[in-house]
């Protein structure tokens, strides 16, 4: 047992002795000049570099998409064009007034009809979405090859015009939408930037109460235990040019 002791502290005292020889052999050899001089990188090859910052006019392309709800009436596929001014605070944080404007298609249900006849459509129609959001900018006010990475939220409210042959009495009216939101910009030059973001737009559909009346043939849209309203997710995403000025 002290034989199996003594080894373990010789062991030991070996193992100490190799850790201060080392470190003094690396103390006193040269080569750490050589490696403190690559600590870092010299200004004109550094992968960090400054882009202006302040007010920012961002004009962009954009797609949205989704679920249209289970009956189908909900506002998807819109293509948009969009305008928004982003204002830094401090050096993580961004916020920005939007708004996109383009056409969106919706279904129109009768319940009057029977089941295989009462879903008629597509329809397009007029489609906006007014919104502001908050961004984290993770480089701060650098970009790493002149990408800067950004994650946030926004809110706001989505509105659809009419469709004429929706006799149902169901509007899509104006809602209120938020979701989480994350993109990347890439600066070409210290005032122009590159931006693809993609957020999730979440808003609630509010059926009529004509869904759940009986149709031609008995059948209902809704079911009469069926909520009146209902979530959908919409995925949105956006490609434009940011000016700082």
């Amino acid at each position: 047992m002290s034989r199996l002791a003594d080894r373990r502290s010789g062991g030991r005292a070996v193992g100490w002795a190799g850790a201060v020889l080392g470190a003094m052999a690396l103390l006193t050899a040269s080569p750490p000049v050589r490696l403190s001089a690559q600590v870092g990188f010299p200004p004109d090859h550094s992968p960090y570099g400054d882009f202006k910052r302040g007010g920012t006019f961002i004009f962009s392309g954009s797609y949205l998409t989704g679920n249209r709800g289970v009956v189908g009436v909900g506002p998807s596929n819109a293509r948009m064009g969009s305008i928004r001014y982003e204002v830094p605070f401090a050096s993580l944080l961004g916020f920005s007034l939007g708004v996109a404007v383009g056409e969106a298609s919706r279904y129109a249900v009768d319940p009057t009809k029977n089941q295989g006849s009462r879903t008629s459509g597509p329809y397009n129609t007029t489609f906006a979405i007014f919104d502001a959001s908050a961004r984290f900018m993770l480089t701060g006010s650098k970009g790493w090859h002149g990408f800067a990475p950004f994650f946030g939220a926004f809110g706001g409210f989505v509105t659809q015009s009419a469709v004429a042959s929706d006799a149902s009495g169901y509007k899509f009216a104006t809602k209120g939408t938020f979701g989480p939101d994350i993109g990347l910009r890439w600066f070409p030059a210290r005032t122009i930037a590159l931006r693809a973001d993609a957020r999730l737009a979440l808003w609630k559909l509010a059926y009529p109460l004509t869904y759940k009346v009986p149709s031609s043939d008995g059948t209902r849209v809704l079911d009469i235990n069926s909520a009146d309203q209902e979530w959908t997710r919409h995925p949105w995403i956006s490609v434009g040019l940011g000016w700082t000025f």
